[in-house]
C-alpha cells in the first residue's frame, strides 16, 4: 500500500501540519529511543543524558508531542490559560513553540471527580503549552523507565493491563503449594505525596524542567496554590513518575527473601503491582505483618509515601480479597477469580441511573448507550470465571429494563408491552430492541462474550527494545482480531493492511483508533464496499483529505479472504 507524501518531518523548518510526514517522524523518534534503550541495559548514563537531550530538542519529537495532546480525550479541555489547539494553524504553531529555553510552566487548573467511595479526587489540568512539553518528556522518560521498572508492575506502561496483573495472581496463588496469606496494599495520596526531593535526585530528566513543572502550583476557586509534594494527577508525565518512584520494591522484597519454596517451604514472598494498589504473598501473617509490611513502609518513606490504613489489609486465601474489580479465593483448595460484588454493583447502578434519567428517549437511543458500557464490562471480565456472573447481570438488566418499559405506557398491558419493546432472535425471546439512526439496535447481551484465558505478557517484555518488536507484534494482532470480531468488514480491511497505517506506517491499535477511509470519495460518487476502503489513523485520515492525497488499495495478504 502506498500514499503520496513527498513532505519530509526532519526539517526544522516550520511547516503546515497536514504537510508533516509522519512515518519519519516516527520512524527518527522510535530510532532514538532505541539508543537510549541500549545505552540504560549498559547503564552509561551519560550517554543516556546525551540522547535524551537529543531526542528532546528533536522536530520529529515535538511534532509527535503535539499530535499525542490534540488527539487524546483531554484535547477539549483547557488549562487557566482557555486555550485549546483545535485548528491545523494552531498546532504548527505549538510545535515551534515547543522551547527549552525560558520555558515556563503555568499553574495547573485544579477540578474534582467523585470517587468510587464517594470521595473527591483532586485533578490538576495544564495548558495545552505544558502538556506537550510533558508529552514531549515523556517520549525521552518511558525507554529508561521500560528499561528499569520492576518485572510485575503493570499499570500505566504500554502493552499491559489489569489483565495481565490478575493472570499473574493466578499464577502465583493457584497451586497447592503457594502462599496462603496476602498482604493487600494501597498508597495514600500517592501522587499528591510523593517527595520532590526524591524526584529530582532519581529522576533521569533534566532537573531544571522537572523541578518547573513540580513547583508550577495549581489554582482552585482563582487562588493560587504552591505545591510542595507530589506530581499531579491528571498531568501527561505524572504516570511514568509515579511508576519510577515505585520501582525497586520488588527487586527489595526479591533480595531480602528467598522466594523459592523447597516442598512447600519458604517465605513465598511474591509482589504484583498495578498503579499505586499492590498485593504481596507470603507464607504466614506474622512473616507479612513484621519482615514484609516494615520493609514496604520503610521504602515508602524514603519517597514521602505511607500506606493507607483503611485499605492495608492481611487476608487469607481461604478468604479472598478483590484486586482491580476481581475477587480472588480459594475454595476447598482450588483457586477461582471471579468479578467482585463491587464491580458487579457499580454496573448495574449505572445502568439504573441512565434508565432512569432517560425516562422518554426511544428504545434505540437507550440501547445505543447501555451496550458500549455492557460490551465494555463483560470484555474486562471475560478472562476469569464469568460465565454465571454475567447471566445474572443479563438477568438483572432485563428487569430493569421491564420496569422502564412499563412505566412508558402504564395504561397499557403486559403483553402488548412485550411486543412493543422484546422480539425473538434465534433461540432468545426477549431480546430489547428498537430503532435509531435509520437501523434496528438490539440490546447486547454479557452472556454473548466467550470466556478466554488471557495470555501474559512476558515480565521482561520492553516495547522500545527492538528485539522485542516480534513479540508485540503477535500480541497486538491478537489483541486485534479479538477487538473486530463479529465486525467482518473492519476485521478484513484491518488484516489487509497487516494492521498498518498506509500514511503514517504506524500501528493501528484500540489506543491510536481509526478511520473509514474511502479511496474515491463518497462525494465523487465512490462506492461504500471494501473494495474502495482502508483504514487511517484519524490525523492521517485528515492530512489525506486537506492534502489530496491518493491512497492505493493494496494487494490481499496471504490467508485473507474477500469478505
Amino acid at each position: 500500500m502506498t500514499v503520496a507524501i513527498t513532505t519530509g518531518a526532519a526539517s526544522r523548518e516550520p511547516q503546515a501540519w497536514h504537510a508533516i510526514n509522519w512515518r519519519k517522524a516516527h520512524r527518527e523518534v522510535r530510532r532514538l529511543q532505541a539508543r537510549i534503550v541500549k545505552a540504560t541495559q549498559e547503564e552509561r548514563w551519560g550517554k543516556v543524558k546525551a540522547l535524551q537531550r537529543l531526542l528532546s530538542r528533536s522536530y520529529s519529537a515535538r511534532v509527535l508531542a503535539v499530535k499525542r495532546v490534540t488527539e487524546n480525550e483531554g484535547k477539549r479541555t483547557p488549562g487557566v490559560d482557555r486555550v485549546l489547539w483545535n485548528t491545523p494553524q494552531k498546532k504548527a504553531h505549538a510545535v515551534q513553540t515547543l522551547r527549552q529555553r525560558g520555558y515556563r510552566p503555568q499553574p495547573l487548573r485544579r477540578v474534582y471527580i467523585e470517587k468510587a467511595n464517594g470521595k473527591q479526587r483532586p485533578l490538576g489540568i495544564p495548558t495545552m503549552h505544558d502538556r506537550a512539553m510533558q508529552a514531549l518528556y515523556k517520549l525521552v522518560l518511558e525507554p529508561v523507565a521500560e528499561t528499569t521498572a520492576d518485572p510485575n508492575s503493570y499499570g500505566f506502561r504500554r502493552g499491559r493491563s489489569t489483565a495481565d496483573a490478575i493472570e499473574q495472581c493466578f499464577r502465583t496463588l493457584a497451586w497447592q503449594r503457594s502462599a496462603t496469606w496476602v498482604l493487600e496494599g494501597d498508597i495514600k495520596s500517592c501522587f499528591d505525596e510523593i517527595s520532590h526531593e526524591w524526584l529530582l535526585d532519581n529522576i533521569p530528566l533534566e532537573t531544571s524542567i522537572l523541578r518547573k513543572w513540580l513547583k508550577a502550583g495549581y489554582i482552585e476557586k482563582e487562588v493560587l496554590h504552591l505545591t510542595e509534594a507530589g506530581t499531579p494527577q491528571g498531568g501527561v508525565i505524572s504516570p511514568v513518575l509515579a511508576n519510577m518512584t515505585l520501582d525497586g520494591l520488588e527487586k527489595l522484597l526479591k533480595t531480602r527473601f528467598n522466594r523459592r519454596a523447597k516442598r512447600g517451604k519458604g517465605t513465598k514472598v511474591n509482589f504484583i503491582r498495578f498503579a499505586d494498589d499492590f498485593i504481596i504473598t507470603g507464607s504466614s501473617p506474622e512473616l507479612l505483618e513484621h519482615e514484609v509490611k516494615p520493609l514496604v513502609v520503610q521504602f515508602l518513606h524514603k519517597r514521602g509515601l505511607t500506606l493507607s490504613d483503611d485499605k492495608t489489609h492481611i487476608t487469607a486465601i481461604e478468604d479472598g480479597f478483590d484486586f482491580l474489580g476481581q475477587h480472588v479465593r480459594k475454595y476447598q483448595g482450588k483457586l477461582l477469580i471471579k468479578p467482585s460484588k463491587k464491580s458487579i454493583q457499580q454496573l448495574l447502578t449505572h445502568i439504573r441511573t441512565i434508565l432512569k434519567t432517560q425516562k422518554t428517549v426511544s428504545a434505540g437511543v437507550l440501547i445505543a448507550q447501555l451496550n458500549p458500557i455492557i460490551r465494555g464490562w463483560a470484555q474486562h471480565h471475560q478472562h476469569v470465571v464469568s460465565k454465571q456472573v454475567f447471566a445474572q447481570v443479563d438477568n438483572a438488566v432485563f428487569l430493569a429494563i421491564w420496569r422502564w418499559a412499563k412505566r412508558r405506557h402504564p395504561h397499557k398491558g403486559r403483553r402488548w408491552v412485550k411486543h412493543k419493546y422484546f422480539k425473538r432472535v434465534g433461540s432468545r425471546t426477549w431480546v430489547f430492541f428498537g430503532s435509531h439512526n435509520g437501523k434496528e439496535w438490539r440490546l447486547f447481551f454479557a452472556s454473548r462474550v466467550l470466556i478466554e484465558r488471557h495470555i501474559k505478557i512476558k515480565a521482561d517484555a520492553n516495547p522500545y527494545d527492538p528485539a522485542w518488536e516480534l513479540y508485540f507484534e503477535e500480541r497486538l494482532s491478537r489483541q486485534m482480531e479479538h477487538t473486530l470480531r463479529g465486525t467482518r468488514q473492519l476485521d478484513y480491511l484491518w488484516r489487509e493492511q497487516n494492521g498498518i497505517c498506509p500514511v503514517c506506517q504506524q500501528k493501528l491499535t484500540n489506543d491510536t483508533r481509526w478511520h473509514n477511509h474511502h479511496i474515491v470519495w463518497r462525494s465523487l460518487g465512490g462506492p461504500d464496499t471494501t473494495d474502495n476502503r482502508v483504514l487511517l489513523h484519524p490525523n492521517c485520515h485528515r492530512q489525506v483529505h486537506s492534502q489530496h492525497l491518493f491512497v492505493e488499495k493494496p494487494r490481499p495478504s496471504p490467508g485473507v479472504c474477500e469478505a
